[in-house]
């Protein structure tokens, strides 16, 4: 461990011409070698302590964070390409590798981050993101917007819409933009465990409270006091659990499994499902009055079939994200790949076009754009199979084009059927026309 280093050895690293930090498990900063201070323009004495993407700003700590990435892989992950912010607000590019820091036990108590700055001639500018969330159609904007009107509050929230959407991305511009941004953020997947394991999980246990609780365990809720927990596929809770998460929600208060003592705590919840919970509680299978504790903020992210103007910004943002991961220079994506993209529906959502993105980089050569022969097959055979049959296409001007946008009140679908085209090619007579 960093901290039992000798001096010489901690001389060692200093003399390293490579910029290098290490963190604790809790991503908290423990050192930095004079390189990166340097490269950086931070102190060690003024960043000791602190988490290190609040320090750096690094843009990959927002999706993709490459100790996370190291963690899950168990194995060190290099060659990462990324931007940093500098103690003086400019941002640099940088080439990183990470690895996990291991005590005598094999255990996991931190991690290593070693990097470089990265020059490039053929430098893309980030694509703009709200808190890493690419969107900019109104019923984006009307989450962003609801987002910075809650930024005062610490009512519980309920995120709906379907698998893929980015309902964590929300959770997480959710708390990113609160009053416990500083505080313990905690996420937990209620479909991940049995309801022996949720209850654990979720408030903790005291030692023989059931088979292999070998020793007292704290649960999320103590940990997250003062912050936040994020409860994913909240659907899928059993009914049991729920009445105990309620008592959470309305007293505070919770009890350990296999304790009577009863612990108070302040924990701000975050909840999020791809399930009709109205269903759910005309079914019996969730309770009402958990469902309007929760409900207090309600956030719905549209699938991507509604907000097809992303397509393109989404498509340029995994882009970029794959051209640093994959250390490529895929300059774009031709209109012809684009239109089969706009014309297909997603039922996977956002991260449906994150994959077939990811595919495309395996097919597409260093310094090429993006063809419609790298795109998987079964996008191709919508087209070629007559599932969506393309429409003749009439001659249109913007002015026409505007005057119908207006009657449908910007409806874009009732736009496409009234001139007999399908969804891409309206999209490309906006594009065509500058029409945003």
């Amino acid at each position: 461990m960093i901290a039992e280093l000798t001096a010489s050895n901690l001389d060692i690293l200093n003399s390293l011409t490579e910029s290098l930090f290490t963190v604790d498990k809790e991503f908290r900063i423990l050192f930095m070698n004079s390189a990166a201070e340097k490269l950086t323009g931070f102190n060690l004495k003024d960043v000791k302590g602190k988490i290190c993407k609040r320090v750096f700003e690094c843009d990959l700590c927002l999706n993709d964070c490459a100790i996370v990435k190291a963690l899950e892989s168990r194995t060190a992950v290099s060659n990462l390409r990324s931007v940093i912010s500098k103690n003086d607000g400019t941002k640099i590019e940088i080439k990183l590798n990470a690895s996990i820091l291991n005590n005598d036990l094999g255990e996991p108590i931190g991690g290593v981050v070693t990097f470089n700055e990265y020059d490039t001639k053929n430098r893309v500018e980030p694509i703009e993101s709200f808190f890493g969330i690419v969107g900019f159609t109104n019923s984006m904007l009307d989450i962003y917007n609801l987002i910075n009107e809650i930024s005062l509050s610490n009512a519980a929230v309920l995120i709906e819409g379907e698998t893929g959407t980015g309902k964590e991305l929300v959770a997480n511009a959710i708390q990113a933009n609160s009053l416990r941004r500083e505080n313990c953020y905690l996420k937990v997947n209620c479909s991940s465990f049995s309801q022996e394991l949720l209850a654990s999980e979720l408030f903790g246990h005291v030692k023989g409270a059931f088979t292999d609780a070998k020793e007292d365990r704290i649960g999320r809720f103590e940990l997250a006091d003062s912050g936040t927990i994020f409860l994913d596929e909240i659907a899928e809770m059993p009914h049991s659990m729920q009445i105990q998460l309620l008592r959470v929600l309305q007293e505070g208060t919770f009890e350990r499994v296999g304790e009577a003592i009863t612990r108070k705590v302040d924990v701000r919840i975050i909840a999020a499902t791809n399930r009709n919970l109205t269903d759910a509680i005309r079914e019996g299978r969730f309770r009402q009055d958990l469902y309007y504790r929760l409900n207090v903020i309600p956030f719905h992210v549209p699938p991507l079939r509604e907000r097809l103007n992303d397509i393109p910004p989404l498509t340029k943002h995994f882009i970029q994200k794959f051209n640093l991961q994959y250390n490529k220079n895929i300059i774009d994506i031709d209109d012809d790949a684009m239109e089969i993209l706009m014309n297909h529906d997603f039922p996977g959502n956002v991260r449906e076009l994150e994959n077939i993105i990811e595919y495309t980089f395996v097919r597409t050569k260093k310094d090429h754009s993006i063809c419609r022969c790298s795109l998987p097959c079964f996008l191709k055979q919508d087209i070629n199979c007559g599932k969506r049959k393309m429409k003749v296409e009439k001659k249109i001007t913007a002015d026409i084009l505007l005057t119908m946008l207006k009657e449908n009140k910007w409806n874009k679908k009732k736009v496409a059927e009234s001139l007999n085209v399908n969804r891409s090619t309206l999209w490309r007579y906006l594009k065509e026309f500058n029409i945003e």
